[in-house]
């Protein structure tokens, strides 16, 4: 089993749910030890975007905003997806803390070298 672990989520905030729990499992992971990115795709990107997180609950009750401090506390990366970001009208400057715009080719570069766990 590969020591890093790569979570994909490409919804945001039209599925609290899934959000928030990729981002519980990120934190899983690293705590765990595994060297851990997140990378976000499509709607997902807006988990990154400043001040939408603190709106994000899972139905379990889990913040979004509480998984992402403890992320950015590590250093996690928390890649955004270029053209989506940019598709939705905002920029690397409107991410929150650690996160930063990365093209496709890193994705494929983080998934072929890690376990990939996709939401």
């Amino acid at each position: 089993m590969s020591e890093r672990v790569l979570i994909v989520l490409s919804c945001g905030t039209d599925n609290p749910n899934r959000a928030t729990r990729a981002l519980f499992l990120a934190v899983t992971a690293h705590k765990k030890g595994k060297e851990t990115a997140v990378f976000l795709l499509d709607d997902g990107v807006f988990i990154a975007k400043k001040g939408i997180a603190a709106n994000l609950t899972a139905a379990t009750g889990d913040r979004a905003d509480d998984h992402l401090t403890y992320l950015q506390g590590y250093s996690v990366p928390i890649l955004a997806c270029t053209p989506c970001v940019k598709s939705r009208m905002f920029s690397e400057s409107d991410l929150i803390e650690g996160a930063r715009m990365a093209a496709g080719d890193e994705m494929i570069d983080l998934a072929c070298e890690s376990t990939v766990i996709s939401l």
